[in-house]
């Protein structure tokens, strides 16, 4: 299978839940994290277009699972997941996205891995340790993004990277879940995940 090209990105659809998303065929690797955390201009920086996701002054502004093709073929995508526990509505509207984003998780066939978005200076909050505990039990790969590494001096950022691998290594889940530290700024990071995305992909389609 040839590389993916994730500057051919393009809207395929929205989806309120798992119901109203693409059929089952071929691969996608989904995006979550919490409204805060980068998570658009994650996919912006990726895809190399700063409007393919919607970035806001406004967190909590992904409320729908959006799906973007790549390499002109509906059969390879990436998912945008609503953001979690920031967003100011109710709290059966967030309930709501909690069951919308556990069912995604357990029952999409054609989800190959999680990409978890969390700001380098404040990781692992409940809600991300949730999205954990939910990929765990579908055995699905996770891959932690430290965001906005350019925030912190470099040593600090290491040692923010050293600590997650430490505590998922204590948690028994180093197999399941890896990490790397990421700009949007400065575009640390970028290349890493192309890669690591790339071959979920592939391996799945």
């Amino acid at each position: 299978m040839s590389d993916i090209n994730f500057s051919t990105a393009k809207f395929l659809k929205s989806a309120p839940g798992i119901n109203e998303c693409p059929p089952e065929h071929g691969a996608e690797v989904a995006f979550a994290g919490r409204s805060n955390a980068g998570k658009s201009s994650a996919i912006n920086k990726l895809t190399r277009c700063k409007d393919l996701a919607r970035t806001s002054k406004t967190p909590g502004r992904t409320q729908l699972i959006n799906f973007f093709q790549l390499n002109n073929s509906p059969e390879l995508r990436l998912v945008d997941l609503p953001g979690y526990g920031y967003a100011k509505v109710s709290i059966e509207k967030k309930l709501e996205w909690q069951r919308n984003l556990s069912q995604y998780l357990h029952e999409r066939e054609s989800l190959k891995g999680v990409i978890l978005l969390m700001d380098i200076r404040h990781p692992m909050q409940e809600l991300d340790a949730m999205m954990v505990n939910w990929a765990v039990e579908s055995e699905m790969p996770v891959h932690a993004v430290l965001t906005k590494a350019d925030k912190l001096n470099r040593g600090a950022a290491k040692s923010a990277l050293l600590k997650y691998q430490r505590d998922m290594q204590t948690a028994g889940l180093s197999e399941l879940v890896t990490v790397q530290t990421f700009s949007a700024v400065t575009g640390d990071g970028v290349a890493e995940l192309a890669k690591l995305i790339g071959g979920w992909l592939r391996s799945g389609n």
